[in-house]
């Protein structure tokens, strides 16, 4: 398995797109509720497999990632070869994790206790894996709003 399997409310949700796999890989309902009883191990494999083409598709898609903590934000742009990354650092006791936190980082951006970074990072061999790792660590896939109004700031 390249990635992680799925939770049990992603396969849920997933449940026709899981059924659709099954039927590419000629296991009907009756011989899939077989392979569950009589052979657990290839059924553990079936969804790996299935999680991991869930992960491929989604990372292939996402452009955006984003991962906010109390005095940091990181805010990536995945590009065709490189990432590029917007760096916010909160020098005070200000938590930009909370309502009021955020609004002070807003009132005051080009306040001496907020720093910004910017910095490219090229991919390595497998650049899903790369979006992976990140995802793992506290990073979520996003539509890119933040690191475009950042972006557009700061250059």
């Amino acid at each position: 398995m390249k990635y992680s399997r799925l939770t049990k409310e992603q396969f849920e949700e997933l449940h026709q797109e899981f059924i659709n796999f099954l039927a590419t890989q000629s296991i009907t309902a009756d011989e899939w509720a077989n392979l569950k009883q009589n052979k657990p191990e290839l059924a553990e494999t079936e969804l790996d497999v299935f999680s991991d083409l869930i992960w491929e598709g989604v990372l292939n898609q996402a452009e955006y990632l984003e991962h906010i903590s109390a005095q940091h934000m990181y805010l990536f742009h995945l590009g065709e070869d490189h990432m590029s990354a917007i760096v916010l650092n909160v020098k005070n006791d200000v938590d930009i994790t909370t309502k009021e936190g955020y609004q002070w980082l807003r009132d005051n951006l080009m306040d001496e206790n907020v720093e910004f970074f910017q910095a490219d990072k090229d991919y390595s061999d497998d650049k899903n894996l790369d979006k992976f790792k990140m995802i793992e660590q506290g990073a979520v896939i996003t539509k890119g709003e933040l690191y475009q109004y950042f972006d557009k700031l700061i250059n």
